[in-house]
């Protein structure tokens, strides 16, 4: 009998988090990042599919944090190693995203907002002490990334280019 395994959806500015055998899959990845952190051994992960650098661009009186990458990433590790109680050192992360959509003729940094992303991801993880292990930024084409938290592998579907594992 073959046994479906239930596949976890994570929205724009919005993180799940998953355990072996379950996938986590995020779609629209443009200048957004999908960033996932997972502890290998204990086979749980954590995918965040974030919209903006910094919470300092915080405009209106309503806060998502996981629509940005300096609260989304350090509220979903401390919700992974609450709910799976795991090492913190163990944490191993792989990301996708952050292409430049658009090309603009200015040289405005807020029109950078893929590269913008993926710096401030970089930084955030290096704040906490999570290796990156692989990553698949830039570019002008939208992704689509899905991670098997059995066994750690994220597969990236990237418009006009086909298929990718890291």
């Amino acid at each position: 009998m073959n046994k479906t395994i239930e596949t976890i959806q994570v929205k724009i500015s919005d993180y799940q988090l998953a355990k072996s055998p379950q996938l986590l899959k995020t779609t629209g990845l443009g200048s957004c990042i999908g960033v996932v952190v997972y502890e290998p051994a204990a086979k749980v992960a954590g995918m965040a599919h974030v919209m903006l650098p910094s919470s300092e661009l915080t405009r209106g009186t309503t806060f998502n944090l996981a629509k940005y990458a300096d609260t989304a990433i350090p509220a979903m590790v401390n919700e992974m190693v609450q709910t799976y109680r795991i090492n913190r050192r163990n944490l191993q992360a792989k990301m996708a995203g952050g292409a430049q959509m658009f090309q603009f003729t200015g040289k405005s940094e807020a029109l950078r907002v893929g590269p913008r992303n993926a710096e401030a991801v970089k930084e955030v993880l290096r704040t906490l002490d999570i290796q990156i292990v692989a990553e698949d930024v830039g570019g002008q084409n939208g992704r689509t990334i899905e991670f098997n938290t059995d066994n750690g592998e994220l597969m990236i579907r990237t418009i006009h280019k086909g298929m990718r594992t890291i």
